[in-house]
């Protein structure tokens, strides 16, 4: 006998819902989903594989609960005076972001974002049973501090999401903005910084606004820079005393031995990984340029991505590339594609399938 979902005894709240996907399909040339593309370098996988391969040997044992050695590496990565008291990790970013809701959520309270924005925020605060309460953006999808206070000051939710730079959009996000949200709010004040590494040099993080400010948390991933996409670390830097809270709600051992030890190894290659950014970078900004001289608009990213507008058919330009080999993302904002920034070859195969394509 077939039973249906909604014969089963879900959540009324989750009924109707549909979970997080993107399409996969084995494509030459896979640029929906913002990896890193670049393999990891031998070098690196080497230092890697051997310490996976070390931490096996007690794999019979329970992993370090507070997977301190892995936390120390995140505090001398980030810098900014922090130490592993003020840190957090989790298995990716969404898993860390969920533990956040857990503690400070939950139901009869609300999470909010600008949209548009990370769908994850909104799929998450729903899983924990909080309302989701989108903000409004301006029509370049930047955010104004004086109207971004406003808002949130007027729907009072107990979580904020700030995705700085914006996915899917790549808009930069200013950090008197964060200041302003902060200040307007009693709740917990997330700034989701996955894409950092891609932002210009010299613009600064919300870690350096830490300080007195213990409802302020600053997540990031290895999943983009570090290429580690299939290794799932993600990880936060807060206040201690809020580090405290997430432990409320975590499972326990929740980070294995290997992937501590797989992450601990990769932080220690930082610079290696880092010199693969600044050539995404190159290909993002030529892919930028490159769409705009087809007639397209690109928007201003500072992510491994870009968001494009100027198309008429989203649906059947995605599929025109589709059949071409070269997989992009329509994210479901109307005249908009989405493409992750590859290779110089991935690149140019999408940049040269858009051409031949024509305005569509």
């Amino acid at each position: 006998m077939t039973v249906t979902l909604d014969e089963l005894p879900i959540r009324d709240d989750l009924r109707g819902q549909k979970p997080y996907g993107a399409p996969q399909a084995p494509l030459p040339v896979a640029l929906n989903v913002n990896e890193n593309t670049h393999p990891v370098p031998a070098e690196v996988a080497d230092d890697i594989a051997d310490a996976v391969a070390q931490a096996l040997r007690n794999v019979n044992r329970y992993p370090d609960r507070e997977f301190t050695e892995l936390r120390q590496g995140f505090a001398q990565y980030l810098g900014h005076g922090l130490d592993e008291s003020r840190i957090w990790a989790g298995n990716g970013s969404n898993e860390v972001l969920q533990h956040v809701l857990q503690a400070f959520a939950g139901p009869g309270r609300s999470a909010f974002g600008f949209e548009p924005t990370y769908s994850m925020y909104r799929l998450l605060t729903r899983g924990v049973g909080s309302e989701w309460i989108g903000g409004t953006r301006g029509h370049d999808y930047t955010i104004d501090p004086e109207d971004a206070a406003r808002q949130v000051a007027e729907a009072r939710p107990d979580v904020v999401f700030l995705c700085a730079p914006n996915n899917p959009t790549g808009t930069p996000l200013s950090l008197d903005v964060v200041e302003a949200v902060y200040d307007a709010t009693d709740g917990i004040v997330v700034v989701d910084e996955a894409y950092q590494e891609f932002a210009p040099h010299e613009s600064p993080s919300a870690l350096t606004l830490l300080g007195g400010r213990p409802r302020l948390a600053v997540s990031r991933t290895m999943s983009k820079a570090f290429a580690f996409a299939g290794a799932r670390v993600g990880y936060l830097a807060a206040d201690p005393v809020l580090i405290d809270a997430l432990r409320l709600v975590r499972l326990p051992y929740h980070l294995s031995a290997l992937t501590q030890a797989a992450a601990t190894a990769a932080l220690r290659h930082s610079g290696t990984m880092l010199r693969m950014v600044d050539e995404i970078v190159v290909q993002r900004d030529r892919m930028s340029a490159t769409l705009e001289a087809l007639g397209y608009r690109a928007y201003e990213s500072w992510t491994n991505f870009v968001l494009f507008g100027g198309v008429s058919d989203p649906a059947a330009t995605w599929q025109a590339l589709y059949d071409r080999g070269v997989l992009i993302r329509d994210i479901g904002i109307p005249g908009h594609l989405r493409v992750t920034a590859g290779t110089e070859e991935e690149t140019t195969a999408f940049l040269e399938a858009l051409a031949e394509l024509g305005r569509r």
